[in-house]
């Protein structure tokens, strides 16, 4: 999530607007998906299995969508608000169909099982926690703080899940966090790479991307050469393949996204951009990203800044795979 908050709060000053779901070709996948047509939504994060659900949160209400991959409009999962769930941002499913849900300003870790099932619910020890995106492994769920800087974990053992604990403090970071976001791991669970937004300036130096041993709680700075890191969004991890949402100065006044790819080295210290995806403007201002065959999808917020419109989508990123 861009380091936005006035722009989130006119965001939700919506106006409304119509549409229809798009037109595909006869066994094609869809490239635009309707989140909803309602107000407010503000979809943020996106998770998609191996079989082509989907899941989108919405920052706006808590809402929680559900749908797949081969058609072209979701369905409400989770109403808004319930649980006390009035905002949703990072989402993951665990490989028991366990629906994770980071609940930003509620300071609250959801888990739901696919049936819709309210199966755990964990509060921050921390009044000011904002919990943005997570990760989960064999044995527990990472969850990024933007607010405090901390990395907390909860234990994942079976059907139980345990409290949120403080696993990565501020101060063990080479740089105070400005703004923690994005998060992903490695296969063998033992390194998470998390992305840091800074002021969310755009400027070089701004953003930092950290390498967490999960085991031994030490972070150190990832080395970006063939260009600079821009506050990264939603991360992507496929082998030493990192993908990253970013937004950078378009040089007129406003900003562009765009999907950034970088080449990891072998230990993770180091990286190299090596492409830039399609961009989208500001009006549309992609968080998340998600595999889904050999393409990618981005949830388009519309943080921008401007009133947001529906209908909310899912589309495809343009130019990369």
């Amino acid at each position: 999530m861009k380091k936005l908050i006035a722009a989130i709060a006119a965001g939700l000053a919506v106006v409304a607007g119509t549409s229809h779901a798009p037109v595909f070709a006869g066994g094609a996948l869809p490239t635009t998906y309707v989140v909803s047509q309602d107000q407010g939504v503000l979809p943020e994060s996106i998770s998609v299995s191996r079989d082509g659900t989907m899941y989108v949160t919405s920052f706006g209400t808590g809402a929680v969508y559900r749908g797949n991959t081969r058609t072209p409009t979701m369905k409400p999962f989770l109403p808004a608000g319930s649980d006390g769930r009035t905002r949703a941002a990072g989402v993951e499913v665990d490989k028991r169909g366990r629906v994770y849900i980071a609940g930003y300003d509620t300071h609250t870790l959801f888990v739901y099982n696919p049936d819709g099932f309210l199966v755990a619910k964990r509060v921050a020890p921390n009044a000011t926690a904002a919990l943005n995106d997570l990760v989960v492994t064999d044995d527990a769920v990472y969850v990024t703080d933007s607010a405090t800087g901390i990395l907390w974990r909860a234990s994942v053992d079976g059907s139980r899940i345990g409290s949120l604990t403080e696993w990565i403090s501020p101060s063990q970071f080479p740089v105070t966090p400005g703004f923690l976001n994005g998060i992903v791991v490695t296969p063998d669970h033992r390194v998470a790479l998390v992305g840091d937004g800074g002021t969310g300036s755009g400027e070089p130096g701004d953003a930092h991307l950290y390498r967490v041993s999960l085991r031994e709680r030490q972070v150190s700075e990832v080395t970006v050469t063939g260009g600079y890191l821009t506050t990264p969004d939603g991360l992507l991890l496929e082998g030493n393949r990192l993908y990253a949402t970013v937004n950078f100065p378009d040089g007129h006044g406003s900003w562009t996204y765009s999907v950034d790819l970088a080449v990891l080295n072998a230990d993770l210290t180091s990286m190299q951009l090596v492409r830039r995806s399609g961009t989208a403007p500001r009006s549309q201002a992609p968080t998340a990203i998600a595999r889904d065959g050999h393409r990618l999808l981005w949830v388009n917020s519309q943080f921008g800044g401007n009133p947001s419109t529906p209908p909310f989508t899912v589309t495809q990123v343009p130019a990369i795979s």
